[in-house]
């Protein structure tokens, strides 16, 4: 009985990982915004580790505001800078993606790194533009990459730290 319920596990978990790899790729139909896209045959995909502004004034802002000093018509600024990058970047390309710990938020979008075809990672290419932070919250892989990439945009005042003070510790 038990060898028969260990098989039945370990075909379940080999099902899901079939899905998993065949879902690894896919053309990018859409981009919603700076940090989320369609990609054909994987859905709405969440990059995973960073936040960009919204294209609309929202209660996010107090977040940029509180911890950067960055103001609400920079924020918009960058918001459709971010997703004309990501436009450019990808639409109607084939990305591969990543995932990490968590495969889906709350929102039922799959989180991701996304990589675009000649390798380079796109969540670490919105920092590094300044079009993004570091979504601070949670821990991730490239947690460590990503606040230092971050950080080499600020002192660069390059995007969202173009008019804003770089603070100090954060």
């Amino acid at each position: 009985m038990f060898a028969r319920l260990l098989l039945a596990c370990c075909l379940f978990v080999l099902s899901g990982l079939a899905v998993q790899a065949e879902a690894l790729s896919g053309k990018v139909s859409w981009v919603y915004d700076g940090d989320t896209l369609q990609v054909e045959k994987v859905g709405k995909v969440r990059l995973l580790g960073i936040d960009t502004p919204e294209h609309e004034a929202s209660s996010r802002d107090d977040f940029y505001v509180r911890n950067f000093a960055i103001q609400a018509d920079r924020l918009r600024n960058v918001a459709q800078q971010a997703k004309k990058f990501n436009i450019q970047q990808v639409k109607g390309k084939t990305v591969s993606l990543e995932y990490d710990r968590i495969v889906r938020d709350k929102h039922d979008r799959v989180l991701a790194y996304v990589y675009l075809p000649n390798g380079d990672m796109l969540n670490r290419l919105l920092l590094a533009e300044g079009l993004a932070t570091v979504f601070r919250r949670y821990d991730f892989r490239y947690k460590k990459d990503f606040l230092a990439t971050e950080k080499n945009a600020r002192q660069k005042h390059l995007g969202l730290w173009g008019d804003a003070p770089v603070p100090w510790g954060y």
